[in-house]
């Protein structure tokens, strides 16, 4: 599937002449990246997303990631966004689909990790299969992480490695963009 009928749902969300959002041109970036938004729509929750064949796979993390391995956060799997989206800050008119403030809290890359029976799994395999096991590169977020689907969407787990740390809320500690140095509130107010 081309990137660009991976994008018709999203596409079909968004009044573009209305939001600020990215539409989508761009077909690859050329390397594994992954960014985590912090979204007050609705509600508050994060969205990680991960570039795989030149779009951004997405889940919302209700309670946002975590670096203690005994956290189990639930991340709901929702369509697919354009590569340009993991720049994307800034405020979603009411009446659009997402309507909210959206910041990047953290950005990097990744690499796919995921393994069965000692071989390298491509991700995309990975994915049919509901498991994967990615190394995050970010400013904030770093090591392992898996997610597995369930019955009831996806789980984010932090894996147990020397980068983990139970003792720390990463989500109070580290509240700001990792692009405009903004809250989410400072930028809702800009």
């Amino acid at each position: 599937m081309f990137p660009e009928d991976r994008l018709s749902e999203y596409k079909k969300k968004r009044d573009f002449r209305v939001t600020s959002e990215p539409s989508g041109d761009s077909i690859s970036s050329g390397s594994q990246i992954f960014v985590v938004q912090k979204h007050y729509a609705r509600s508050l929750h994060y969205d990680l997303r991960l570039e795989v064949n030149g779009t951004l796979k997405s889940w919302a993390v209700p309670k946002g990631p975590s670096t203690n391995p005994k956290d189990k956060r639930l991340a709901i799997e929702t369509e697919d966004h354009p590569l340009e989206y993991a720049n994307f800050e800034g405020v979603i008119p009411e009446g659009q689909y997402g309507a909210g403030t959206v910041i990047v809290w953290d950005a990097g890359y990744y690499r796919n990790i995921t393994e069965k029976d000692g071989q390298r799994v491509p991700l995309e395999d990975a994915l049919e299969n509901g498991h994967i096991a990615i190394w995050l590169e970010g400013r904030k977020l770093k090591g392992g992480y898996a997610l597995t689907r369930t019955a009831r969407g996806w789980i984010l787990v932090k894996m147990k490695d020397e980068l983990a740390d139970a003792s720390r809320d990463i989500l109070k500690a580290e509240p700001r963009s990792v692009l405009s140095g903004r809250t989410v509130e400072e930028m809702s107010a800009r």
